[in-house]
């Protein structure tokens, strides 16, 4: 498996207006082979932002790749770093790739869930 993140540095008081990006943009991932899951997460506020992280799991790193040179790709991303009456991010997002070595899972909860 391999989990390809991004981390956000969203200036405080855009997050919604971030989440609206995310909840509003059609990802065409599920069209993708070896596409898993996509979860947006919402982490720490710090002083001059709110830290987020878009964390996409894939079959392999190959799919990924693919993902990253898919017209799905450039369609979902078209709009990004348009500019705004208001910059909603600090910087450019963080790229964060990772293979994964080890899995556990919970032997109690159903097969699927645990996925």
């Amino acid at each position: 498996m391999f989990i390809a993140m991004n981390r956000f540095k969203v200036v405080k008081g855009e997050e919604a207006a971030f989440e609206t990006v995310w909840s509003s943009r059609k990802s065409r991932l599920d069209e993708m082979p070896g596409f898993l899951s996509f979860h947006l997460l919402k982490g720490p506020e710090k002083e001059d932002h709110t830290l987020y992280s878009s964390h996409t799991s894939w079959a392999a790193k190959e799919d990924f790749v693919a993902w990253t040179k898919s017209e799905q790709f450039r369609e979902s991303h078209r709009n990004a770093g348009q500019p705004r009456p208001k910059p909603i991010y600090l910087g450019h997002p963080e790229f964060e790739g990772f293979e994964t070595i080890l899995t556990e899972t919970n032997p109690h909860l159903p097969r699927q869930a645990a996925e």
